[in-house]
């Protein structure tokens, strides 16, 4: 009997172990997508780092993703923002969905730290 439950515990175990590294492998191409999202709308001006620091992004004055300002911003003020447009910033709550919206808020938050 002791042979079987053995067996049958690490059949287990390495079923979860297995299930862990999907999840893990699930989160981890869910932050390339926001990556790659990013990459396509916003990084023209905000720039890769998030600092503003392109050509566009200093014509058209957009602010560092680190700076007090930003970061004093709510989840929901970027993620209208990001929606809406702000300024000269085009709107992109057509064309995107919420939780893609709501991954690049936390992306932009990423980029602040």
């Amino acid at each position: 009997m002791r042979e079987k439950t053995g067996w049958i515990g690490r059949v287990i175990v390495a079923g979860i172990v297995l299930a862990g590294i999907g999840f893990l492998s699930t989160l981890a191409s869910a932050d390339e997508k926001t990556a790659a999202l990013y990459k396509q709308k916003c990084a023209a001006c905000h720039g890769a780092d998030g600092k503003g620091e392109t050509a566009t992004g200093k014509a058209m004055k957009v602010k560092d993703f680190a700076s007090e300002e930003v970061k004093k911003m709510s989840d929901e003020d970027l993620s209208e923002a990001i929606s809406k447009g702000k300024g000269k910033m085009p709107a992109y709550g057509k064309s995107l969905k919420p939780d893609d919206i709501k991954a690049l808020v936390a992306y932009i938050r990423s980029m602040a730290k």
